[in-house]
């Protein structure tokens, strides 16, 4: 039975290389896989996957007027579907995605973070942390070694910040993935 994944955690948690790491495995096996990341990360290059160790592959960017059922009305079925930076999908996404797994019989896996620099959620892992089968925490460190489950964000000066527009696409250098502890005094 297909169902919708979502594997969730802090930036810098290992998403992309996993999610990469699916897509070989599918392969290998000769089953074909569709990849999606959200238009709005060109971090790496527009529609472009990558992981900090330097794996990278072409995907199908996905914006806020994507309709996943309508494509897979028009394709042939893949094996799986991966999503990458899946807290940028809209909740009506979701629900497609859902809809999807279950009316289709294809596996969706999401890969996201939970929450923003302020801790509140992004709307598609809302819903994905509402409608998805499997929930998986992947787990990341704090630099004091507490298991990292927030991200900061920092401005030009490198203090954190609790404000700006809830998108803001920045790498290491912007943000960083920190215990609760962290997040809330600014110190281990």
């Amino acid at each position: 039975m297909a169902k919708l994944y979502f594997r969730y955690a802090a930036m810098n948690a290992g998403k992309s290389t996993a999610l990469l790491q699916v897509a070989h495995n599918y392969e290998e096996r000769g089953q074909r896989v569709e990849l999606f990341t959200s238009a709005l990360d060109v971090r790496s290059g527009y529609g472009r996957i990558a992981s900090r160790l330097g794996l990278s592959r072409e995907a199908e960017a996905y914006s806020a007027t994507t309709d996943f059922e309508a494509l897979y009305r028009l394709r042939s079925a893949p094996s799986c579907v991966l999503i990458d930076e899946a807290q940028f999908l809209s909740a009506g996404q979701v629900t497609q995605l859902h809809r999807i797994a279950h009316l289709c019989g294809i596996p969706v896996i999401c890969y996201g973070i939970r929450s923003d620099f302020r801790g509140d959620a992004f709307p598609g892992s809302r819903a994905l942390l509402t409608l998805a089968d499997d929930l998986e925490e992947m787990k990341t460190v704090c630099r004091c070694g507490r298991k990292a489950t927030m991200n900061l964000r920092f401005d030009a000066s490198g203090q954190q910040t609790l404000f700006g527009e809830q998108v803001e696409i920045g790498g290491e250098e912007r943000y960083e993935a920190v215990c609760a502890r962290r997040f809330y005094t600014g110190s281990c």
